[in-house]
Order: structure tokens, then sequence, then C-alpha cells
């Protein structure tokens, strides 16, 4: 079973939250923050107004509360509009 966004909806995994800070301290459960950053799984077909942009395997920035947070077979997932994606990370 696998997961196929509708319209101009983009299906993205999450790069994982920081472990440890640039100079090497380990950041607790509690002070990690979402981000802000992931890879994207799926596309939808887009719509006759917006074609899709990104494409599966690409690197993207997006906002920090945008898309819906999915888990679907054990994995945690984003789903969000392709206009809430800020950037292509190249």
């Amino acid at each position: 079973m696998t997961i196929q966004p509708l319209s101009d909806r983009v299906l993205i995994v999450p790069a994982p939250a920081e472990e440890k800070t640039i100079g090497g301290i380990i950041i607790p459960d509690s002070a990690k923050e979402k981000p802000l950053k992931g890879t994207v799984k799926a596309v939808g077909n887009g719509t006759k107004d917006e074609p899709m942009v990104v494409a599966v395997g690409d690197t993207v920035l997006y906002g920090k509360y945008a898309g819906t947070e999915i888990e679907f077979e054990g994995e945690k997932y984003l789903m969000m509009r392709q206009s809430d994606i800020l950037a292509i990370i190249k």
C-alpha cells in the first residue's frame, strides 16, 4: 500500500531532528526543534492553474507550521500543498 497525494499536494519525509549542536552539546528531547526541511516522497498531478514544480527526491524547505503530520506503516510524513514549500535545495 502506498500514499498518492491528490491535486497540488506533496508528501514529505521530514529530516531527523539534530541530536547535537555544532559545539558537541547533546540536545535533550524536550528542546529539539521540529525540522524545517525534508525529502519529497510523492507528488500529486497539480492543478490546471498550478503545475507541479517539485519532484520526487527533491530536498525542500517548508514553514514551521506547514503541513499535516501523518503516520503510515510506522513512518512519519508531512502532507502539504506545494504552495507551503518555501524553497528547493539543490
